[in-house]
């Protein structure tokens, strides 16, 4: 028994790139999918529905902190973010702006004050480790309508120019005196090496501090 097949018997070959016309083309299939997705997305923003995980939480207040401290001989007590420097709680708090804010990285000196007679950079102290401290600013140097020796002293040696960096040199010249740091020339430029002037006056300065120290 003959098991070949008739040529009529034999089906067409399939055509690979015909496709049956009751199946999506695959165009149409991911331009269907793309519309369902943008519609699904669409509907959960219009609904509100949180895409996020939660609401936003709102931002916590910074902690703060009371803090006392005499300033110029005067008391005060106030409230800061534990982050304020000494420097801003003196221009921005108790409106004491002769300490100028330079490069505000304790590089330049032009902050310097006083605490407990001792010099600091007031943009690296923070204002809240200072209970019951005792602080000097340039404000509090002058006696009434008297100026202090060193601010004299820089009157009369025309020892500043645009005198953005003075009020700190003056500062740190008073705890240079205070501190004994003035036997000569060179060491006064040693300790006074903190405080930048971009004017250049350092000698006119070195011979204020040397003419005060020396009481002339």
């Amino acid at each position: 028994m003959s098991t070949e097949l008739t040529e009529s018997a034999v089906p067409p070959p399939t055509d690979p790139s015909a496709e049956s016309p009751s199946a999506p083309s695959r165009r149409s299939f991911i331009a269907t999918t793309t519309a369902v997705g943008g519609a699904v997305v669409a509907g959960g923003l219009v609904t509100g529905s949180p895409l996020g995980g939660g609401e936003a939480v709102a931002a916590e207040a910074p902690p703060s902190s009371r803090v006392s401290l005499t300033v110029n001989g005067k008391r005060h007590t106030v409230t800061v973010d534990n982050r304020t420097s000494l420097l801003d709680l003196l221009r921005e708090h108790l409106d004491l702006p002769g300490s100028k804010k330079g490069c505000n990285a304790g590089a330049c000196g032009a902050c310097t004050v006083l605490v407990d007679g001792r010099r600091v950079n007031s943009c690296l102290t923070l204002a809240v480790r200072l209970e019951g401290a005792e602080v000097t600013t340039i404000e509090g140097l002058a006696s009434g309508d008297e100026l202090h020796p060193l601010q004299k002293a820089f009157i009369e040696e025309d020892a500043f120019q645009c005198g953005y960096c003075t009020p700190g040199q003056i500062m740190s010249g008073v705890g240079c005196i205070q501190e004994g740091h003035t036997g000569s020339k060179d060491e006064i430029r040693e300790w006074m090496s903190g405080n930048i002037c971009r004017c250049g006056c350092y000698v006119k300065i070195v011979r204020a501090v040397e003419q005060t120290a020396q009481g002339k």
